[in-house]
């Protein structure tokens, strides 16, 4: 799904114009970012947590040129859905 096709997903629901659910939607996307930005976890009851995690130094390889090379420590976004969440998915989508 897209950004574009839960636009309209949600247009199609709650009746609003497409015009201001994307603007809710990118309000939304750009207060997760910020507060992620300034190292502040979202928590959404019900649905998950966008959480930053700290990545470990670690040595890495560059197979081409048979070096190594130090990859500093640092910070990264994630995602942890919610237990409901998680279950929802377990039970409702097949395995292919």
């Amino acid at each position: 799904m897209t950004k574009a096709d839960l636009v309209n997903d949600i247009a199609e629901q709650t009746g609003i114009e497409k015009t201001d659910v994307q603007t809710t939607i990118e309000a939304f996307m750009k207060s997760v970012k910020d507060s992620l930005e300034s190292g502040k976890n979202v928590y959404l009851r019900g649905f998950g947590s966008f959480v930053i995690k700290e990545r470990a130094k670690k040595t890495g390889r560059n197979i081409l040129k048979n070096t190594t090379i130090e990859i500093p420590a640092h910070n990264i976004p994630s995602f942890k859905p919610a237990k409901t969440f998680v279950e929802g998915v377990k039970t409702k989508v097949k395995v292919q």
